[in-house]
């Protein structure tokens, strides 16, 4: 009886933090809603601009963009998912959709960069007409709207989902940047070649990005302890708590894009002080290491084999 309600009281707690939340999680949301129109609308724009300038930079990032488009909208259903209640079916909610998200967006970014890449080559060996100075104006319009987008997602750095999000708003800057430069070496000079190389440096940068989000994401659904995160500080601040003997069977994993989820095993003194302890525990670690949801299980009596204590 003793285990059953403190078991309440832990789940009680958590809904508090859970709530707490969800505003945070509903501007995500907003943020990439917005981010897709605005995305989508000069994806279009851009792409009758490359077709007619004939900048391979142009027709590349307009490219990049309508799958940005894509990938953002993705994101944007994954955070509403995140936001739907727990049920029956799936106890902790969908906040994992946020994770499935970045791991398909940071995916896609690479089959993208493969394209890419093949264009630039083939244009390297036969360089095309480019009206350079076009090419530069809307390359400047371009990098304008996602200066902008990436000014509404940059608050939600901390979601993985928002990061893969604004990965693929990167990759869409660093392209209009190279087509801006690129158009204008070609209204200076008459060098087209410098399209194709533009497009390929900027396709090994993004590349780089997409495949540390995609071990990321595949170490979150593998449920690993997320980054920056050690299981041994945990316990051990854990075990520093008065009244706390001992701490095993320690998991920390990530619920969602940005949330943190923790079960442990405490060894206490007295179980009678619990309440207290719990409390106490649950602060330290949403204060120290930003993890919100919380499940203890007191125990009294026999100390385990392995555990975590208090370091000296």
């Amino acid at each position: 009886m003793l285990r059953t309600a403190m078991a309440e009281h832990a789940h009680h707690h958590e809904h508090h933090h859970h709530e707490h939340h969800a505003p945070e999680r509903s501007h995500t949301g907003s943020a990439l809603k917005a981010a897709t129109a605005l995305t989508f609308a000069f994806a279009i724009v851009e792409a009758f601009g490359g077709w007619w300038t004939g900048s391979l930079a142009l027709l590349s990032d307009a490219g990049h963009m309508l799958t940005d488009g894509l990938a953002l909208a993705f994101a944007a259903l994954a955070a509403w998912m995140a936001r739907r209640p727990p049920s029956e079916r799936h106890s902790y909610g969908l906040g994992r959709a946020e994770i499935i998200a970045a791991f398909v967006n940071a995916s896609a970014m690479l089959a993208v960069i493969v394209v890419l890449s093949y264009e630039a080559i083939a244009r390297l060996h036969e360089p095309g007409e480019v009206n350079g100075g076009v090419a530069a104006l809307v390359a400047a319009f371009g990098l304008a709207v996602n200066l902008g987008v990436m000014r509404w997602l940059s608050p939600h750095h901390h979601d993985m989902n928002a990061r893969a999000a604004r990965l693929h708003v990167i990759g869409d800057a660093l392209g209009s940047i190279a087509a801006l430069v690129s158009g204008a070496v070609i209204a200076l000079t008459g060098w087209t070649r410098i399209d194709p190389i533009a497009s390929l440096l900027i396709c090994v940068l993004i590349a780089v990005s997409s495949v540390r989000l995609i071990r990321e994401s595949l170490h979150a659904l593998m449920e690993g302890v997320p980054q920056g995160l050690s299981v041994d500080s945990i316990g051990s601040e854990m075990a520093r708590v008065g009244g706390v003997v001992s701490v095993h069977d320690l998991h920390v994993w990530t619920l969602s894009g940005s949330r943190t989820a923790l079960s442990a095993h405490v060894v206490v003194r007295n179980l009678a002080h619990w309440e207290a302890l719990r409390r106490e525990l649950q602060s330290r670690l949403h204060d120290k290491f930003g993890i919100e949801h919380v499940t203890l299980q007191p125990e009294s009596g026999a100390q385990p084999l392995v555990r975590h204590q208090a370091r000296h």
